[in-house]
């Protein structure tokens, strides 16, 4: 029976490897994963829990190594998936005598850590690393237009180098709901018809920036009657953020709901989706929010600039200039016309981030290694 291993360092990850893992049953692999213990994954044969960290610093990792090329010297894997910048980093370095017996190893990066604009050590520490363990991959996937040139540009040494439009969405979840929809969900949840709901689901972090539309907010209240903002997303270690937002006396217009399972609903309810990023591979919660019928105001910044064009489907804004951000939100709370159009395009824009086109495409990468059978 052929196996296949899924490796990350969040068990997170496995929402997104579902679909491919489901593919892989399907045909009679054994698929296992390998992730920390935060998010038990039960569709797979396997669940082996490791003290993967994300900071690459962590001693953590030096264990997680440690086991993790044990589970691969004894799996006789075929295929090892791996996701996230430090599980790819053990997994690679793991893989490499099971490669020399025929293991095929595919990396999929959801965005490099260095990009255009990012700090002098995002590239003094994760070029390097990416640009020498690239010959340990057969096969690196890359999720946007900057990486994929970036990889090429550079020669970075794979075997093969693939660019698919992420790893797709369910379009029969996320999509507009009509009216009256709207309106019964809103009840459901508390709120008014007349309310301006913006939605930013993201886990609340650094790099997805919040502060930036928090610090905002006094002015947004003043100039938007009925405005509600919903953060959907992990709250761990954002205290300060979150005091922010009753020093600003906005406690009334925000609801922080942590992490939401039934993010399609909140996005069916909401005028508006945002995404404050500073990195981004390419965001799923801004192409859920499309999907659902939402115009997206977002940072111009890789991944952003691959599903929103500006004006059409939604707005981009500099990340230094927050007042553009902000006469932006104004102006599409004032027009509902201009939000309709926004929206039609936005859906047809999600098309082409269905999770059906993402297994095709997938599908045939997996076949060039997947092992011969007679």
């Amino acid at each position: 029976m052929p196996r296949i291993l899924y490796i990350s360092n969040t068990a997170n990850f496995s929402k997104f490897n579902l679909p491919f893992m489901r593919w892989f049953a399907a045909r009679g692999w054994t698929v296992d994963y390998a992730a920390p213990d935060d998010e038990r994954v039960t569709e797979c044969d396997n669940h082996f829990v490791l003290p993967i960290a994300r900071s690459p610093y962590s001693p953590k990792n030096f264990r997680a190594y440690r086991e993790l090329k044990k589970i691969i010297n004894a799996g006789h894997y075929d295929i090892v998936h791996c996701h996230t910048p430090v599980g790819a980093l053990l997994a690679r370095i793991a893989c490499r005598n099971e490669r020399k017996r025929g293991l095929k190893v595919i990396y999929t990066a959801h965005g490099f850590h260095f990009y255009k604009g990012a700090p002098l050590l995002n590239w003094l520490l994760y070029y390097p690393i990416e640009k020498l363990l690239a010959r340990r991959t057969d096969c690196l996937i890359t999720i946007n237009d900057e990486d994929f040139a970036r990889c090429k540009k550079n020669k970075f040494n794979a075997g093969e180098i693939c660019k698919i439009d992420g790893v797709g969405i369910d379009l029969s979840r996320f999509k507009p709901a009509n009216p009256q929809e709207k309106s019964d969900l809103r009840k459901e949840y508390g709120y008014a018809d007349g309310d301006f709901i913006l939605i930013y689901a993201a886990e609340l972090n650094n790099n997805k920036n919040h502060i930036l539309l928090i610090e905002s907010l006094p002015r947004l209240k003043k100039e938007i009657p009925g405005l509600k903002v919903i953060f959907a997303g992990k709250t761990d270690g954002v205290t300060n953020q979150l005091d922010r937002i009753h020093e600003l006396e906005a406690d009334d217009i925000v609801s922080v709901l942590g992490y939401r399972k039934d993010i399609d609903r909140l996005f069916r309810m909401s005028d508006l989706c945002v995404s404050m990023s500073k990195r981004e591979g390419l965001p799923v919660n801004v192409i859920e929010g499309l999907a659902s019928g939402l115009p997206s105001v977002c940072t111009r910044i890789r991944g952003h600039t691959d599903i929103i064009e500006d004006g059409v489907n939604g707005y981009l804004f500099a990340l230094s200039d927050p007042v553009m951000m902000e006469s932006r939100i104004i102006a599409l709370s004032r027009d509902s016309e201009l939000r309709s159009r926004m929206s039609a395009a936005g859906v047809e824009r999600s098309a082409r981030y269905s999770v059906s086109i993402a297994i095709e495409r997938m599908a045939k990468i997996y076949s060039r290694y997947m092992p011969v059978t007679n």
